[in-house]
């Protein structure tokens, strides 16, 4: 890892948080002069996830007609284009997973895929229908990520979880979450359960979670997923006409949310941030913010103090 500017300039090196080691593992070359994005290992396996992937609320709740969906495939294809993975929906989300697994089986992109989506009912059998239902939609017999929403009946599913994954049928499993006031139950299960992945909100104006969760994933060896990096939305209108700071340039930044999200995936417990979005502008934006130089340390503590607004 090298320093310079109070920037960060990620390598194949070790970093250190809190006595978790975390490998930031990035491809050749052509990574390292930050033409592509970079990767964050899975604590459980190893397996490297780029740092920027999709996330489905609202944006992919659309019905069948080319009009619709004509966006989100190109948003799709931008992000495996770019060297994405990462797409998470849930049944919650409407009907985000059947449009999901629509468009990555038209692009017959499943194998480049990383797919994730939750289960979000109470009892065992509705969870198994709600579960197999989610296989169907998304095309696939085996999903990569299974996530328990929200802790909702969390007992009785993650047997259920662990069963699938020994079948083969999920290869990892996790909880999610996107409210602080969760926060307390979300530590509880993180120190009581071996789990391979946590989902929770942080954001350059949500800083909540790294007081105690992120410290503690890293410390338990858990990926974390981060939704509402850009505080929700909020955070983004807020600043649409605030002139970009002068830190901007040096970390290869065009636009506010490009520093929101550097800002999130510069967290060394973070394995992989997933901004919704049904612009494939913004899709090609998300994923500049994946690649060339992050902030430091000190960097992140001025970007904190000097938040506009």
């Amino acid at each position: 890892m090298t320093r310079e500017n109070g920037l960060t300039r990620p390598g194949l090196t070790r970093q250190s948080f809190l006595g978790a080691a975390l490998t930031a593992a990035v491809g050749g070359g052509a990574a390292a002069q930050g033409t592509e994005l970079h990767r964050r290992p899975i604590p459980a396996s190893g397996e490297p996830l780029p740092v920027i992937g999709l996330g489905t609320w609202r944006g992919f709740d659309v019905g069948a007609k080319p009009a619709e969906r004509a966006p989100l495939r190109e948003v799709v294809a931008t992000l495996l284009r770019q060297g994405g993975r990462v797409i998470d929906s849930s049944p919650m989300y409407g009907r985000a997973e059947g449009v999901t697994g629509d468009l990555v089986a038209e692009a017959g992109a499943r194998e480049r895929t990383f797919l994730a989506t939750k289960v979000w009912t109470s009892g065992r059998e509705a969870g198994l229908a709600q579960m197999t239902r989610s296989l169907q939609l998304l095309r696939t017999d085996r999903l990569d990520l299974m996530q328990i929403h929200n802790l909702l009946d969390w007992r009785t599913h993650l047997p259920t979880l662990r069963d699938w994954k020994a079948e083969g049928r999920i290869r990892y499993l996790g909880i999610s979450h996107y409210t602080e006031s969760a926060y307390d139950a979300v530590e509880a299960v993180l120190r009581a359960e071996r789990l391979d992945v946590l989902q929770i909100n942080y954001a350059l104006d949500d800083r909540a979670a790294e007081t105690r969760l992120l410290p503690l994933a890293a410390e338990r060896g858990v990926a974390v997923l981060v939704n509402r990096p850009f505080g929700g939305g909020g955070l983004l209108r807020r600043l649409a006409q605030t002139p970009l700071p002068d830190y901007a340039a040096e970390l290869g930044c065009a636009s506010w949310a490009e520093i929101l999200l550097k800002f999130v995936i510069s967290h060394p417990a973070v394995t992989c941030a997933i901004p919704g979005t049904a612009d494939p502008g913004h899709m090609a934006a998300n994923l500049r913010a994946g690649t060339g130089p992050l902030p430091d340390e000190a960097l992140r503590k001025r970007m904190a103090a000097t938040l506009p607004g």
